[in-house]
């Protein structure tokens, strides 16, 4: 595909973070073509990670805007809110929406994202039931967190956690029910665990862990019941599922293309089908042990972008080989981690001087995560030095385990 072929038509489905980069990067890249940007929300495209964050505190819209509208049209980007594509047609190449309307393309990206995850919890799907995925969401809880005396949230992840901590600066109790036994068990270590831990038990949030929901009961007077598999119950006003999410790759599948914990792309992020490409939450690729990896992050959304419409614009077919990175603003404590801990099978926690805490994460010798928590510029040096590859827990050692000094001395060399 030529950048100079002003008939080449890219559709992209979803525009979230993920489907916002690919039609900005496009014409970044100097694609020439037609763009159509097919939403099923309302509005410009927007920010996510704000919402369980500074948008739960001040409501200011403007801020989660990714680009004004006239962005899209100087850019000559054709934005579709509100449009559902429920089905893609592989052999006429066209996407078609749920009013019947057909969009041809040359070139589809898929970037329909993820939805939260509904446990088996005999209640969950009641109405009073809050979850935190997109707007609408936030604007219902923020309007409901002014009036609410006890918050129960089930799920001891980012979005949870981030949100029991913008409910405990309003003054609001919060219990947070989590099934596992330590917190972000998913994506931290456990010192990183154990330090979130301590952080908000120091903010006065109740933490119960191995702690299974097994029923939600909302009064007519709006009080909330949530049972224990152990028998015990905790009463509440505001129930929140925070249990994860899992990728829409149903559209995928109906289409015929491989799904394998989401939507199956190859190291260049294209389907089974060369003219498709997924990326984000919905795709998983091939990971560097083995496997496939499924990047629940705004960053590998970006990255992902970046890559796909360097490919159609420009022919770049090189593979996908970003260093992955994650973070979570919680109270007065930034979590950031660069690389996948869950790849580590050895870490070394660092001496720290005040509030900040390293922990360095190897697998056979080889450095391959590293978490901060208030540590930027300790974060920057390690997505460097991730990129670079091969740094052993020999080199750090001699090193003083100084991970910003090693990547000055890699970069200067």
């Amino acid at each position: 595909m030529s950048a100079t072929a002003a008939d080449e038509r890219v559709v992209i489905v979803g525009a979230g973070q993920a489907g916002q980069q690919v039609a900005a990067s496009l014409r970044q890249e100097g694609f020439k073509g037609t763009i159509a940007l097919i939403g099923d929300e309302p509005g410009l495209p927007y920010q996510r990670p704000p919402l369980s964050k500074g948008y739960m505190k001040d409501g200011l819209r403007e801020r989660l805007q990714l680009a004004p509208a006239a962005f899209y049209e100087r850019n000559a980007i054709t934005l579709l809110p509100e449009t559902r594509i429920v089905a893609i047609d592989r052999a006429a190449r066209q996407v078609v929406a749920a009013d019947g309307s057909r969009h041809g393309y040359d070139h589809l990206v898929l970037a329909t994202g993820a939805r939260n995850f509904r446990p088996p919890i005999l209640g969950a799907d009641h109405g009073e039931v809050v979850e935190l995925r997109d707007l609408r969401h936030a604007d219902a809880i923020r309007e409901r967190l002014g009036r609410t005396r006890h918050a129960i949230v089930i799920g001891g992840g980012f979005i949870g956690l981030e949100f029991a901590a913008v409910a405990r600066e309003a003054g609001v109790e919060v219990t947070v029910v989590e099934a596992l036994d330590r917190l972000m068990a998913r994506v931290a270590s456990p010192a990183i665990s154990a330090r979130f831990l301590e952080a908000h038990r120091g903010w006065g949030t109740r933490v119960m862990f191995e702690a299974l929901a097994t029923g939600i009961e909302i009064g007519p007077d709006g009080r909330a019941g949530v049972a224990l598999a152990t028998g015990g119950r905790i009463e509440g006003d505001m129930v929140l599922l925070a249990t994860g999410i899992v990728p829409n790759a149903e559209l995928a599948a109906e289409a015929g293309l491989g799904i394998e914990n989401g939507i199956a792309v190859d190291a260049r992020l294209v389907t089974d089908a060369p003219a498709i490409s997924a990326i984000g939450d919905c795709a998983s690729f091939p990971g560097p042990k083995g496997g496939r990896v499924r990047l629940e992050s705004v960053q590998a959304a970006v990255d992902h972008a970046r890559h796909v419409a360097r490919r159609i614009a420009k022919g770049d077919m090189g593979a996908y080989e970003a260093v992955p990175w994650f973070w979570s603003d919680q109270g007065d404590l930034k979590l950031q981690i660069a690389g996948l801990t869950s790849l580590a099978d050895a870490r070394v926690s660092l001496p720290q001087d005040g509030p900040a805490e390293t922990v360095l994460g190897f697998s056979e010798g080889v450095l391959v995560a590293v978490e901060t928590v208030n540590g930027p510029g300790t974060h920057m040096a390690a997505r460097r030095l991730l990129a670079r590859g091969g740094v052993t827990e020999a080199e750090l050692r001699e090193a003083g385990w100084d991970l910003r000094a090693l990547a000055k001395a890699a970069a200067a060399s």
